[in-house]
């Protein structure tokens, strides 16, 4: 029996990210890895920080009894305040252990949440370009993923928000500091966002949850930070990681919180305890969980990532291609010479450069790289870009 279409659809639409990065494997075994660029993957190439390896050897060392064994669904009750502390201190509000679940990673938080709010046929807007697996992971719990186009800067554009909005939607998902473009949505269009969701509500009687995947969230630049949300909206689920903030991406460890003044805060909850276990994921590690818990005030030293922003930055911009700055996250955003983007990232191979089109997320034209990668790469990169792009357009 054939797979199901739905997944054949996934696997198509997702695989351009995937793609590029086993070309780049076999690239790389060709003509070795120093004359290869491949900025197709966002896999965090820093080390934890060392609070993170003392924590670990800590724990492991002192395997106290029971600490393997099940745990509430919804995670250590210590855990749970530690996140809970966090979150408060990161959106303004006042969060409570009670509003925390521990999940496997924001991928599987998202997943929890999805299937806990939508019936079939439900909406979901989002903003393009976008993450494009929000798409599948919407589908799951057969809901529809609506794109909304963004401001010319790709800021969020609250006015096409409330145009799309209808009888179906049940959530708006944004994220920020964004993948791919490395946009901050800025406090002022968070509030608007805010007023046209509560309008909607108080016209309909159809609450909107307001959901922020955020694990960018401590990747900015430039003395940036990244606004809170759920004190401008009381119907917010924050879902977040540690994946790219303390370079734990393997480790699958994240959490969801409700919004303290949700209006079916306690509902929700249960509804999400309850497809925590049924979507097999049941507890986050807990090994991981009680990591975390110890560094829940720990920040990692981003200044890598900067340098290697700005130098990707004057190197592209000096080659000749145009994009918007990006004020967070590791990837630039970049406009392709032509609207066919993945004619041009099979052409950027030649130079044995590897990004991924930005028709893998949701928004033709442009192509993403990840500058999640050493500073000797990006500086012998530089040059092959400009040639690439000097080349190719001699030949149109």
């Amino acid at each position: 029996m054939p797979i199901a279409d739905a997944i054949k659809k996934s696997i198509s639409s997702s695989s351009w990210i995937r793609r590029m990065f086993e070309e780049g494997m076999k690239l790389k075994q060709q003509y070795g890895a120093d004359k290869v660029f491949d900025f197709s993957i966002g896999n965090p190439d820093l080390e934890p920080p060392p609070e993170f390896h003392a924590a670990f050897l800590s724990l492991a060392q002192e395997d106290a009894p029971g600490s393997h064994g099940y745990m509430p669904n919804a995670g250590y009750p210590a855990v749970r305040k530690a996140m809970a502390e966090k979150v408060s201190r990161e959106h303004g509000v006042a969060f409570s252990a009670d509003q925390v679940i521990m999940c496997v990673g924001a991928a599987g938080g998202l997943n929890v949440v999805f299937k806990t709010i939508l019936n079939p046929g439900d909406e979901v807007l989002c903003a393009r370009p976008y993450f494009v697996e929000y798409g599948s992971y919407v589908a799951n719990h057969g809901g529809l993923l609506k794109t909304v186009d963004p401001a010319p800067d790709f800021n969020l554009d609250p006015a096409a928000f409330a145009a799309a909005l209808g009888p179906k939607t049940a959530a708006v998902l944004i994220n920020s500091p964004n993948n791919p473009t490395g946009r901050i949505y800025p406090e002022a269009t968070i509030k608007e966002l805010a007023a046209v969701l509560d309008a909607f509500g108080k016209k309909t009687g159809r609450r909107i949850y307001l959901i922020v995947d955020e694990p960018y969230r401590d990747i900015v630049y430039g003395g940036a930070s990244t606004p809170p949300i759920a004190c401008h909206y009381p119907d917010s689920i924050v879902v977040n990681s540690f994946s790219k903030s303390l370079s734990l991406a393997g480790e699958r460890i994240g959490y969801i919180a409700v919004g303290p003044s949700c209006h079916d805060a306690a509902e929700l909850m249960a509804g999400l305890i309850m497809c925590n276990r049924v979507l097999g994921y049941v507890n986050a590690p807990a090994l991981m969980q009680r990591v975390v818990e110890r560094l829940a005030t720990v920040k990692m030293d981003m200044g890598r990532y900067e340098a290697r922003r700005n130098m990707v930055v004057e190197g592209m911009r000096e080659a000749g291609f145009e994009f918007v700055d990006p004020q967070g996250a590791f990837y630039l955003f970049c406009k392709c010479p032509i609207q066919d983007d993945q004619a041009f990232v099979l052409f950027l191979k030649n130079y044995n450069i590897l990004a991924v089109p930005g028709s893998g997320f949701g928004y033709p034209g442009y192509f993403r790289m990840s500058y999640a990668v050493p500073e000797s790469s990006i500086r012998s990169a530089m040059p092959e870009f400009k040639r690439a792009l000097a080349d190719f357009r001699s030949r149109v």
